[in-house]
């Protein structure tokens, strides 16, 4: 059954969760940039800090791969681009570097420095939520994502059932949540002109509570 829940986001600052990433000593984002691109693991950044990233499972590598795949086939003949979990994004306002699940950006892509590695221009983000993420992934992180202006829109996809929850940014700058439920829902993305069916997002997936 389809269930559609339809509100405008209230404005929520919750602790980060660092979900088990472990610490450095400071570092200059520029020590980081050359440390990363020198590492066969990925990294986030933020105040002088770099938070090794987990691999994910590979359910949770499937559903990047279905969500990236539906995207391309409809976004490519529109002037839009879609990146899976390699592209590093930088917030500007908060010099956060992290590499979301799927990037979508349409129009030039404006690239950091003559590397062209760091996305600054995102217009669509998708994060698929795992038990060590989720709470990252909807509180600080969705904060720090609402402050690159490029942004429309941002998608969080569960793994443990078939949910998706869609916040599309207002002119007024409030973000309106709508949360879809089932493999016989959709989901309407309004900035890249397409739509995914949920059956597609979960496409040889196998429900079970270990996501």
């Amino acid at each position: 059954m389809t269930r559609r829940i339809e509100y405008p986001l209230e404005e929520r600052r919750k602790t980060p969760d660092d979900h088990g990433r472990q610490r450095t000593p400071h570092l200059t984002p520029e020590e980081y940039l050359a440390i990363e691109r020198r590492s066969e693991i990925r990294s986030e950044y933020l105040d002088g800090e770099m938070f090794a990233m987990t691999g994910g499972s590979f359910q949770h590598s499937l559903i990047i791969g279905n969500v990236a795949g539906e995207l391309r086939q409809q976004v490519r003949r529109r002037g839009c681009k879609v990146c899976p979990n390699d592209l590093r994004v930088r917030v500007p306002a908060t010099g956060l570097y992290t590499y979301p699940d799927v990037v979508v950006v349409c129009g030039k892509p404006f690239l950091d420095d003559e590397h062209l590695d760091t996305l600054l221009n995102p217009t669509l983000i998708v994060e698929v939520l795992s038990l060590t993420t989720e709470a990252y992934d909807r509180g600080k992180k969705f904060e720090y994502y609402r402050m690159i202006e490029s942004l429309s829109e941002y998608l969080l996809v569960a793994q443990d059932e078939p949910r998706v929850e869609h916040y599309l940014r207002q002119q007024d700058n409030r973000w309106l949540l709508t949360a879809v439920a089932g493999l016989e829902a959709s989901i309407t993305l309004p900035s890249v002109q397409c739509e995914l069916a949920l059956a597609e997002i979960y496409d040889q997936i196998e429900f079970s509570r270990q996501a």
